[in-house]
């Protein structure tokens, strides 16, 4: 179908019935978020999209600002009967005026068949992660902590350690971003787990509820022992299919995800416009939050 009769443009909100439009896009797609992803998007983000005379959202893209450095875009779905047309890359095109007038730089994540697209829009190459899937629960392989480093415990986060988890999380994600992570609290519980160390935070974890699978992440740590120790306690106490989107280079964490039971699903190219620097903490970050959160 031709795209010239669509409404392309920017919405700060969405009707139920838009709403149930949104969802069966993801759905057709066969990604993961739910409802509350696109919650999150409305609440502290931009949503653009096309809708037909009739009102029906056809597609769309989100973007999110992180801490007046960069944002990321994401969402970007476009129902069959209006692919190959280049409505995709309209809505791109729109969202990145926008961010160049708040002087943003915009960021997301590409698939294989995104990666050759974005790149010719002047994307480039930052890093790399893949997104592991268990389709059962595994037991996990134990993780002595106790015997390594006793000064190591794990516990669940409590609303007393939000303000010093967020600035943790700022600081290795490159920018402030504690509403996003508000949007994941009590969406998958069993994930929501901090690691410290002489009374310091080591690392935590979150998750979130899928359309397709339980997601943790982020996962953030201080290094590979506290990473596979968060991991192993989230994994014994979740149930059925779980995504995690582990960075390449977190080898050890990617030997004890293997032991759990999972394999790689697709790759994930990180990219920025017009630069290929990454803005967080490499070390310290093993999971990401999704392609849609970065």
């Amino acid at each position: 179908m031709a795209i010239s009769d669509l409404i392309l443009g920017a919405k700060s909100s969405l009707t139920p019935s838009e709403l149930a439009d949104a969802d069966a896009l993801v759905r057709e797609a066969r990604w993961n978020q739910t409802t509350a992803d696109w919650r999150v998007f409305i609440a502290h983000g931009h949503l653009y999209t096309a809708q037909t005379g009739a009102g029906r959202i056809v597609a769309t893209t989100a973007t999110l600002p992180f801490g007046g450095r960069f944002a990321w875009i994401s969402m970007v779905l476009v129902t069959g009967d209006y692919r190959r047309q280049g409505l995709a890359t309209q809505l791109l095109r729109l969202a990145m005026a926008d961010l160049a007038i708040d002087r943003l730089v915009p960021v997301l994540d590409a698939t294989p068949d995104g990666r050759p697209v974005y790149r010719k829009l002047g994307f480039q190459d930052c890093w790399g992660f893949q997104r592991l899937v268990r389709q059962e629960r595994w037991p996990a392989p134990p993780v002595m902590i106790s015997d390594v480093t006793p000064d190591l415990a794990l516990r669940s986060i409590t609303d007393a350690d939000w303000h010093a988890l967020c600035a943790y999380d700022a600081a290795a994600f490159g920018a402030e971003r504690s509403a996003v992570l508000n949007g994941l609290r009590g969406r998958l519980p069993p994930a929501e787990l901090i690691a410290e160390r002489n009374g310091r935070i080591a690392g935590f974890s979150l998750g979130r509820d899928g359309g397709l699978a339980s997601h943790i992440g982020p996962l953030i740590a201080d290094d590979d022992m506290v990473a596979c120790a968060l991991a192993g306690r989230a994994l014994d106490a979740i149930d059925g299919r779980v995504f995690v989107d582990l960075a390449d280079a977190k080898t050890d964490l990617r030997s004890f995800l293997d032991g759990c039971g999972f394999a790689v699903a697709r790759p994930f190219t990180r990219m920025a416009f017009g630069s290929s620097a990454r803005f967080d903490d490499e070390a310290r970050t093993f999971a990401v939050a999704g392609p849609e959160y970065g």
